[in-house]
């Protein structure tokens, strides 16, 4: 009974990290698409989501008959709890991908803002390579990892404080950008929900590791708290 619960336990775990992958590819996929105005690919990223959505109801399934049917405690019942959590939160992130790929589907190309576009390509960058840790982070059960990946999400605060605000003056000084405008704010807006999913997924890897719940939706005055 032991070793079929392990192997159930290892495919779940399995199962979650292919989940993972299909929401990187989805990011990609989607600011891609915005940022190249690649409009096939943005709708590729809308009908692939159904796989990610599907996948995170399997997840949710076979956690819940998991927990039902073999009691599990301690490190068991943590990890099934971690992927049940942390698959929601996955679901959540390839939501917004969709949403800034629908974002590229609206834009007008005449009236584009290439200094903006520049910016939220470089906060995408920077959400990537976040996730991808983030990600690496749980594969690993490395928790002290996970704390410093979620403070990156300070970064990406900052710079799309620095967006909102390029974005809003080009609105004011060009009122034929104002519709592509409000677009670039609506990604940007999904960029940074992006960056607080993953510090969610950073939480639950510590969760995993350590038993307890940690916040680390901290801003620039709370880095330097000890976990």
């Amino acid at each position: 009974m032991r070793s079929e619960f392990e192997t159930e336990l290892n495919n779940l775990h399995i199962r979650f990290s292919e989940m993972a992958m299909m929401v990187n590819e989805a990011i990609k996929k989607a600011v891609t698409a915005f940022i190249t105005h690649d409009q096939d690919l943005a709708q590729q990223v809308v009908v692939d989501d159904q796989k990610i959505n599907n996948r995170e109801m399997d997840l949710e399934k076979k956690s819940f008959e998991m927990i039902a049917l073999q009691q599990p405690v301690t490190s068991d019942l943590r990890m099934i709890m971690t992927v049940l959590k942390a698959s929601s939160d996955l679901e959540r992130i390839g939501d917004h991908a969709v949403s800034i790929a629908r974002a590229d589907l609206r834009l007008h190309e005449k009236s584009t803002l290439p200094d903006v576009e520049k910016l939220i390509q470089q906060v995408s960058q920077q959400v990537e390579t976040m996730f991808t840790q983030a990600i690496e982070s749980y594969l690993q059960e490395d928790d002290q990892r996970a704390i410093e990946i979620a403070q990156q999400d300070n970064d990406i605060d900052r710079l799309v404080q620095k967006i909102k605000h390029l974005c809003i003056m080009d609105m004011k000084n060009d009122a034929q950008t104002v519709e592509n405008g409000t677009s670039y704010l609506s990604v940007t807006n999904y960029l940074e929900r992006m960056g607080d999913y993953i510090t969610n997924l950073c939480e639950w890897v510590v969760y995993l590791k350590r038993g307890k719940l940690a916040d680390l939706n901290c801003r620039d005055d709370q880095q330097n708290r000890k976990y």
